[in-house]
């Protein structure tokens, strides 16, 4: 079976450019609560030594800087315990200059996590993962006053600043995490899509998302959505990032591609997304990967801070 998509070519949707004016906004609005006293601050908890959560932490700290957004990182060691590390989150819920608490994840097998996350003020969860922040979501407060998973507002401002319509439109959501899929459904449901959500026991896939107008993919499977399963014209929003190390995964999914074999042979390994390449020019537009909702990340936990330090001191 072949598809054409509606236009010569999709359009990128380039979530790198789209961070950068998110971020100069917000360096806007920090410079406007500094000059009255009210430097928003985050306050990062990175647990042990995990090389890849200290990459993106100090990316974290480095974006606060560049915006003038106050931040401190605490390192406690992997072996601390559950409750040495709620001792950590209950100082920081006291301090009135720390606006927003986020905890990298993974933390180490015998912390409790969900014990951890739920003892963060639910006012200063800039990762909107407290269960009060997904009910204020799921009931529909207005989203200025709501702190919103950081990936989930992330899509939505790619949709939204790329005149995508989404009020009317078929969303079809494949992942069910609370980090992602369910969140995002809740956000699109708010803006008035119809949402269908599904995942490992949804039967006849491909039937259901040939109808989205809207396919989001947010799986960790990598090149799992195939032309097959996307209706021509369609948008497409992928949210993994995959690392692919076998030359036959990198020939399967970019034949051709001399530019992509050539990073491969140096790097070792190249990034793809849950959609197949050959799916994106089914599309009218799709994120790519790199460089599309992984972009938006650190600028949405910079606004939630920034929005965080709004609603806590004006």
């Amino acid at each position: 079976m072949s598809f054409t998509n509606t236009s010569e070519l999709p359009r990128i949707l380039d979530g790198i450019a789209i961070a950068a004016q998110i971020k100069a906004e917000i360096a806007e609005q920090t410079a406007s609560a500094r000059s009255r006293g009210k430097v928003p601050g985050l306050a990062v908890i990175l647990v042990g030594d995990v090389p890849a959560s200290q990459i993106y932490v100090r990316s974290k700290v480095k974006t606060c800087g560049e915006l003038g957004i106050y931040s401190e990182l605490h390192t406690p060691p992997e072996s601390t315990t559950t409750e040495e590390l709620l001792n950590m989150v209950t100082s920081l819920n006291s301090r009135e200059e720390i606006d927003g608490i986020l905890i990298q994840l993974p933390l180490p097998k015998h912390v409790d996590t969900s014990r951890l996350l739920e003892a963060i003020a639910p006012e200063k969860d800039v990762d909107g993962f407290h269960p009060i922040n997904a009910g204020r979501l799921l009931t529909g407060y207005p989203a200025e006053k709501v702190l919103a998973p950081c990936t989930p507002a992330g899509i939505m401002e790619i949709l939204q600043r790329s005149g995508i319509a989404v009020r009317g439109r078929r969303s079809v959501v494949i992942g069910r995490s609370n980090i992602v899929g369910k969140p995002l459904a809740v956000m699109l449901v708010n803006a008035s899509s119809t949402v269908t959500v599904c995942h490992s026991q949804t039967t006849d896939l491909a039937k259901v998302t040939r109808e989205a107008d809207i396919l989001v993919a947010a799986i960790g499977h990598p090149g799992f959505v195939t032309p097959e399963m996307v209706q021509p014209g369609a948008t497409i929003i992928d949210v993994g990032i995959n690392r692919v190390t076998s030359a036959e995964d990198v020939e399967r999914f970019f034949p051709g591609d001399q530019a992509r074999h050539a990073s491969f042979a140096k790097r070792g390994s190249t990034l793809v997304g849950d959609v197949h390449p050959a799916a994106f020019a089914v599309s009218a537009a799709y994120t790519p990967v790199p460089g599309g909702v992984g972009a938006l990340t650190i600028a949405m936990l910079m606004a939630n801070t920034v929005k965080a330090a709004r609603l806590r001191r004006g």
